[in-house]
């Protein structure tokens, strides 16, 4: 009887052991050679997009339970903004708009994932020009593979969400004689991922 003692002490703190800790949740670095940081908000009457150049992250994830694994973090400089047009470049690293030189990076870093349907809502906490506010985004997880370069295991994703940018200070307005605003509120933000596990960590 007294033989049974480990055996059974081992199944009950195993079974004590939250699924989630038993995951096997992997680190995959952004490639920033095959990703993107987009954005576009509205401009009188179009939508004007522009993007990010430099950026850096990761996803960690368990393919078996993305729900109740997925993060996702990630460092965007700002000064690195780009809509083909150096003035207005220019104009949204200012005061105005980024304030670069005393805000240079955005971040996110989720705290939940939850699955709607086919996709999944991530819900982090997003800081812009010192303000950090929680903000979701709708994540397509387009698969799992081996990178055939790295021999690694890889991942992609799409995250896409909007933000008020005037809750983050960004508060440069103005109304045109129509009664619109020359440059909307409203930014919708997509993130195009795709992560690697770098040889050396596999």
């Amino acid at each position: 009887m007294n033989r049974l003692l480990p055996l059974i002490t081992i199944l009950t703190l195993t079974a004590s052991i939250p699924l989630s800790a038993m995951a096997e949740v992997v680190q995959y670095p952004v490639d920033p050679t095959h990703s993107q940081v987009v954005f576009s908000v509205r401009h009188i009457l179009a939508n004007v997009p522009g993007r990010f150049d430099e950026f850096e992250g990761a996803v960690w994830v368990d393919p078996k339970n993305i729900e109740g694994s997925l993060k996702v973090s990630g460092t965007v400089q700002m000064a690195s903004v780009n809509t083909n047009n150096e003035k207005r470049d220019g104009h949204l690293r200012s005061p105005d708009f980024f304030d670069t030189e005393n805000h240079p990076q955005l971040t996110f870093e989720s705290k939940s994932a939850k699955k709607k349907g086919d996709k999944y809502v991530l819900t982090g906490d997003l800081t812009m020009r010192g303000v950090t506010k929680s903000v979701d985004f709708e994540v397509v997880i387009h698969g799992f593979a081996e990178n055939p370069f790295t021999k690694t295991p890889m991942t992609a994703l799409e995250m896409t969400g909007t933000i008020d940018r005037q809750e983050f200070g960004v508060s440069f307005s103005k109304t045109l004689e129509t009664g619109s605003l020359l440059v909307g509120n409203d930014v919708t933000m997509t993130v195009h991922i795709e992560a690697t596990v770098a040889p050396e960590q596999s």
